[in-house]
Parts: C-alpha cells; structure tokens; sequence
C-alpha cells in the first residue's frame, strides 16, 4: 500500500513525543490551512486536477479529531 506524503508528515506529528497536545493541534491547523488553500486552488483552475487535495484535508481533520479538536468549517466560502 502506497503511503501519502501527507499520511507521513500526520504520523510525524503524531509520533513526535516531544510536542504536546497543543503543539501537535498548532502544527496541524497550520497543515490544514495549507491543503484548504491548495484545495481552493484546484477548484479555481480548470487546468488542475484533484490531485488528492479533498484527502489530505480530510486525513488531516481525521487527526484533529483524534486530539479532541473538532474542526469547524468558517465562513462563506467553504469548500
């Protein structure tokens, strides 16, 4: 099975026992801004496509959740 390059930087996080909960919610509200601006801009072209944008930021709210940090989407332009 093919792991992500985003499935590696999760377990990174994840694993690194010298972060704390915060650091690791921190690190991946920051992952997760990035994918959604990659997202949005893979919506935006007709030239690109999904190239597993919708997956990351999924995986990603997936760990957030598992720290106990729901994840709320804000605003009109929601994806």
């Amino acid at each position: 099975m093919t792991v992500s390059t985003m499935e590696l930087k999760l377990q990174a996080i994840r694993d690194d026992s010298g972060l704390s909960r915060k650091e690791k919610i921190a690190k991946l509200e920051k992952l997760r801004t990035e994918a959604r601006a990659l997202q949005r801009a893979a919506t935006e072209s007709t030239m690109v496509e999904d190239d597993g944008w919708y997956e990351d930021v999924h995986l990603i709210d997936t760990e957030l959740e598992n720290l106990g940090r729901s994840v709320e989407e804000k605003g009109a332009a929601t994806l």
